[in-house]
């Protein structure tokens, strides 16, 4: 039987039993096994890892795990950008952040959710699409094909979009009320006489400015509801806040 041994660092130990963060892990194998393996059997997804250092040296996950090797394993920087090889950020929800969703849209933000997504479709479009996978499902995140993903600590819908945004250092990409809150497609401006006729002749309609979605055609303007969102928004920019869109 051979042995490694095995370093989480920082936030990689909400991953780990009680037991086993922030101490050497002492793990045994018989079989030929890749440290991408590995590091997931402990519960790690990889998705989560930046840097390995294998008796001092950096390896990538195909390193195959020998006797007695010294691990280190290191999370993506708490100031990271993006990562590197996107463009740019856009994402993709599991059926357990629909809050979540919303609040990125309102903040500008190319959001993929819908709540009958399989998992083998997450991990798809994750893929193929390059979008940074969220989800509260480890297990999901340790699909072979999802390169770009986070596992969303917070269960409260009220600091995901904050713990999110500081994850990715997205501040200052905030971008409000461009995005469509049911579909996600982007905004247009329309003239108030272009859109009158889709609304009862009782109803009232105090404002000039309306924007209309491309993909979905839903209408959106400054009612009663604004004043509240922008108070949202102003809370998430500050990093701290209480009530969620």
């Amino acid at each position: 039987m051979a042995f490694a041994s095995f370093q989480f660092y920082a936030e990689l130990n909400d991953f780990l039993p009680p037991h086993k963060r922030y101490v050497r892990i002492d793990h045994s194998f018989g079989e030929r096994a890749s440290i991408k393996d590995m590091i997931e059997a402990l519960g790690v997804p990889h998705p989560e890892v930046d840097c390995i250092k294998v008796n001092g040296e950096s390896v990538d996950f195909s390193y195959i795990v020998q006797d007695e090797d010294n691990i280190h394993v290191y999370p993506i920087s708490a100031t990271a950008v993006k990562p590197k090889a996107l463009s740019g950020v856009c994402f993709v929800l599991d059926i357990h952040l629909g809050k979540l969703a919303t609040s990125l849209r309102l903040l500008g933000f190319d959001t993929l959710y819908r709540n009958d997504y399989e998992d083998e479709q997450l991990a798809y479009i994750s893929s193929t699409e390059k979008r940074i996978l969220l989800t509260r499902d480890k297990g999901l995140l340790m699909r072979s094909i999802v390169n770009y993903g986070y596992y969303v600590r917070s269960t409260n819908p009220q600091q995901q979009i904050v713990e999110v945004l500081r994850r990715f250092d997205l501040f200052s990409s905030v971008s409000p009320f461009k995005r469509c809150l049911r579909c996600n497609g982007l905004l247009e401006p329309v003239t108030k006489e272009s859109i009158i006729d889709q609304f009862p002749p009782t109803f009232q309609l105090q404002n000039n400015e309306f924007h209309r979605c491309q993909n979905c055609s839903q209408i959106y303007w400054k009612g009663s509801h604004y004043k509240r969102l922008q108070q949202f928004i102003g809370q998430v920019l500050e990093g701290s806040y209480t009530n969620s869109p």
